[in-house]
């Protein structure tokens, strides 16, 4: 588990792998992974955001939510 960032997909929004898959492609950290259908989380990745937030400019259907636990 992170100390820092926990990253949440949005499973319900998200069109997959198939249809977008651009979290994968941008992350410049790999944070993200293929989960068969989805993109998924490394977990043991998550404290290496940058917080550039490529991500979040990629996923057009705002399925991405980035939190920052040290502000919580």
């Amino acid at each position: 588990m992170s100390e820092f960032i926990k990253l949440d997909i949005d499973l319900d929004r998200c069109l997959g792998i198939e249809k977008c898959g651009k979290c994968i492609q941008i992350c410049p950290v790999n944070i993200f992974t293929s989960n068969g259908d989805y993109p998924k989380v490394v977990e043991s990745n998550e404290d290496e955001c940058t917080l550039c937030k490529l991500c979040l400019q990629g996923c057009e259907i705002d399925a991405i939510t980035i939190h920052k636990l040290y502000e919580e």
